[in-house]
């Protein structure tokens, strides 16, 4: 299983806190041997267990044996990036947590959240997809992170029914109840917050359906760029989609990108369950959503950018894939439904 890495902006909710706390950023580097070039390059990754380790050292250096569970309470939808945006523009609670979910990966990968229901409660649990555990410090960011962006999602304060960590209770146990409001359970089998079931309906306060559909499309823009295909299929839609819209690549241009004869690629493809048709279209339907959610497109210019032959072509495929002509669904999207 690959290594989870995460991006560089990760480091500044640490730099936030550094600074918070009156200390000097460039000494905390300094001490903490993390090299602040990186900073220079926004594009750039680094391994989830260098976040961990820095995150530990500002917690000695600053001598906050808390500092995960502060830093997760200055957070803001900001630090998040994309990522935040679109779930402060979601429709609901629900919403907002599953693009968290759908598009953490651009944070973060190998770490994300899950939820279910068990009669009145909402379980929300932080996860880890890869061997080990989580680190203290790292769990305790993520965990009081999501609970003040709820928060500040609905406006409003949300009373606890529980909280669990996975760790051993530190010696100190008031700055969980200052955050909190309860005293958590620790060694636990994971790490959870346990709130009441009808947050999930709660409506975002600030949500902007135009925006929303402006944020989202970048969101899976930036998502499908971090991807590495590893399946044919996966590579061959990949290749689809960086040609449009310039051009609406043809069985044969695929064929020769890939080296390969036109059977060779048909045949690769049925191996994975699927076809060139298929592919092609999946591809034109994703970006006619795309379009669709952003204004300023008429249904003519997307059909020109989807290389459609007319408009009336578009709209009658779009039919086909969705169940609604373009005009119904982007009424549809405009209305947050």
């Amino acid at each position: 299983m690959n290594t989870p890495d995460v991006t560089i902006s990760m480091m500044y909710p640490v730099m936030k806190a550094i600074v918070h706390k009156g200390l000097e950023w460039e000494a905390f580097c300094a001490d903490a041997a993390f090299d602040a070039r990186l900073l220079q390059d926004p594009d750039a990754r680094i391994p989830g267990l260098e976040l961990e380790r820095v995150m530990i050292a500002a917690a000695r250096y600053s001598g906050d044996d808390h500092f995960g569970l502060h830093q997760g309470q200055i957070t803001e939808f900001a630090d998040l990036g994309i990522l935040g945006y679109v779930m402060m523009h979601s429709r609901t609670v629900e919403g907002a947590l599953a693009a968290y979910q759908r598009y953490n990966d651009i944070l973060c990968s190998g770490f994300n959240l899950d939820w279910a229901t068990e009669g009145e409660e909402l379980r929300i649990r932080m996860i880890i997809s890869h061997p080990g555990r989580m680190s203290r410090h790292c769990a305790e960011d993520m965990t009081s992170s999501i609970y003040r962006l709820i928060e500040r999602l609905t406006n409003r304060r949300i009373g606890l029914l529980r909280v669990h960590f996975a760790h051993e209770a530190p010696e100190m146990l008031e700055p969980y109840r200052q955050v909190f409001g309860l005293t958590p359970s620790f060694g636990a089998t994971g790490n959870e917050l346990v709130l009441p079931r009808g947050v999930l309906d709660d409506p975002v306060l600030y949500a902007d359906a135009k925006l929303l559909g402006i944020f989202e499309s970048v969101a899976r823009e930036t998502k499908l760029g971090l991807a590495k295909p590893e399946s044919f299929t996966q590579r061959t839609e990949q290749w689809i989609g960086v040609c449009m819209p310039a051009s609406f690549p043809s069985l044969q241009q695929t064929a020769e990108h890939f080296g390969l004869s036109t059977r060779t690629v048909q045949q690769k493809l049925k191996e994975e369950g699927t076809s060139y048709q298929e592919l092609s279209s999946r591809v034109r339907r994703e970006l006619a959503i795309a379009y669709l959610r952003r204004p300023g497109y008429s249904v003519g210019d997307i059909a020109y950018a989807l290389h459609f032959s007319e408009p009336s072509a578009f709209q009658n495929a779009f039919k086909k894939w969705t169940g609604f002509t373009p005009g119904q669904y982007r009424a549809q999207a405009a209305g947050g439904n």
